[in-house]
C-alpha cells in the first residue's frame, strides 16, 4: 500500500481574502513531507514534521501566530500518537516553544509518562534542549490587535471565533510503508481563554487518536465540545459499522446534535482511505492522492 498523508489548518470561518494563505500553508506541509514518506520515514516522523511546518506558519493558531489567553500570553497544547503501540505524548499550557508537537514526541519517547503540563512541561523541554524563544517571537501583530479588541468585551465567549475568525488548530495524519498510522495535533487554543485552560487538542481520543486496527484521526474546532464526545476516538469506533467517510460525517453529526459542537476531522483508515468532515463554515486541508499528486483547498460546509 502506498503511504498516505493528510493535514488540516483548522475548521473555522476563513475570509475569502485569506484563503490563499491557508491553502499555501497546508499544501507546503504535504508537498515537503510526502516525498520523505515515499522514501521510508515513519508515520510518526511524518506527522511531527508536517505539524512543525504548520506551527512555524503565522497563518495558523499553533506555535507562531497562536491566540493570546486572558493575560495576554501564549499557551500551547499538542499531542502525537503512534497507531502501532497506542503510545502517545502530550503537553499543555507550555509557553515560548515554537514546536510543542516535538515536545510531545519527546514526552512519548523519553519518559514513562504520556502527558506533561505547565511548568513541568517547560522544564522537560529545557532538559530535552528544545529551543525556548522570546515570547515576542511567537506573537503576531494580528493576534495582538485582536486581543486588544476583545480583552474587555463582556459579550465575548469562546465559541464565537469558530464562527468569525480566520485561524485554526493544525494537525496531520499519516500511513507509512509499514502500514503504521500516526496522528498529531497542535494548537494555541481559543482566544482570551482562561490561563491554564486545556482544550481537546492534547487529549488522546479527543484532539487526536491513532490505532493501526482502525484509523488515525486529527480533530479541530471548539475544544470544549470536542472533549465531550471524544471526537477522534468516536471516528475510530464508528468504523466498526461504517466506511471511513461515513464515519467522519457521522462523528460530526454526533458533535453537533449531542453538544451543539463545532469542529472538523481528518482521518486515514488502516486500509489507506481518506476522510474529511466538518460543520464549521470552512476547513483548510491538503492530502496526496493515489497518483502522488497533492490536493489542497478550502472545503465549505455542505
Amino acid at each position: 500500500m502506498k503511504p498516505k498523508l493528510i493535514v488540516h489548518g483548522g475548521a473555522w470561518n476563513i475570509p475569502t481574502e485569506l484563503e490563499t494563505d491557508h491553502i499555501r500553508g497546508v499544501k507546503q506541509a504535504v508537498e515537503k513531507i510526502y516525498p520523505q514518506l515515499e522514501n521510508g520515514i515513519s508515520a510518526l516522523d511524518a506527522v511531527e514534521s508536517a505539524v512543525n511546518i504548520l506551527e512555524e506558519n503565522p497563518v495558523f493558531d499553533a506555535g507562531r501566530g497562536a491566540f493570546l489567553n486572558e493575560n495576554g500570553e501564549i499557551e500551547l497544547d499538542a499531542i502525537i500518537m503512534d497507531g502501532a503501540t497506542l503510545n502517545f505524548g502530550a503537553v499543555a499550557a507550555i509557553q515560548n516553544i515554537l514546536h510543542p508537537a516535538s515536545v510531545a514526541r519527546s514526552v512519548m519517547e523519553y519518559t514513562e509518562h504520556c502527558f506533561l503540563v505547565g511548568h513541568g512541561a517547560q522544564i522537560f523541554a529545557r532538559k530535552m534542549e528544545i529551543p525556548e524563544l522570546d515570547p515576542q517571537a511567537l506573537l503576531t501583530e494580528r493576534e495582538k490587535a485582536f486581543y486588544e479588541k476583545i480583552k474587555t468585551d463582556s459579550q465575548f465567549h469562546t465559541r464565537q471565533p469558530f464562527d468569525q475568525q480566520p485561524m485554526g488548530t493544525v494537525g496531520a495524519v499519516a500511513l507509512d510503508k509499514n502500514d503504521n498510522l500516526a496522528a498529531a495535533t497542535s494548537t494555541g487554543g481559543t482566544p482570551r481563554k482562561m490561563a491554564g485552560r486545556v482544550g481537546d487538542t492534547p487529549i488522546a481520543g479527543a484532539g487526536a487518536y491513532a490505532d493501526n486496527q482502525s484509523a488515525g484521526v486529527s480533530a479541530t474546532g471548539w475544544g470544549e465540545s470536542i472533549l465531550k464526545v471524544l471526537l477522534s476516538k468516536t471516528v475510530c469506533d464508528l468504523l466498526k459499522d461504517l466506511p471511513l467517510q461515513k464515519a467522519v460525517q457521522s462523528s460530526i453529526k454526533i458533535l453537533e446534535q449531542r453538544v451543539n459542537g463545532l469542529g472538523g476531522v481528518i482521518a486515514i483508515s488502516k486500509d489507506g482511505e481518506y476522510g474529511l468532515a466538518h460543520n464549521t463554515p470552512k476547513m483548510a486541508f491538503a492530502y496526496v492522492d493515489e497518483d502522488g499528486k497533492s490536493i489542497s483547498g478550502i472545503r465549505s460546509r455542505e
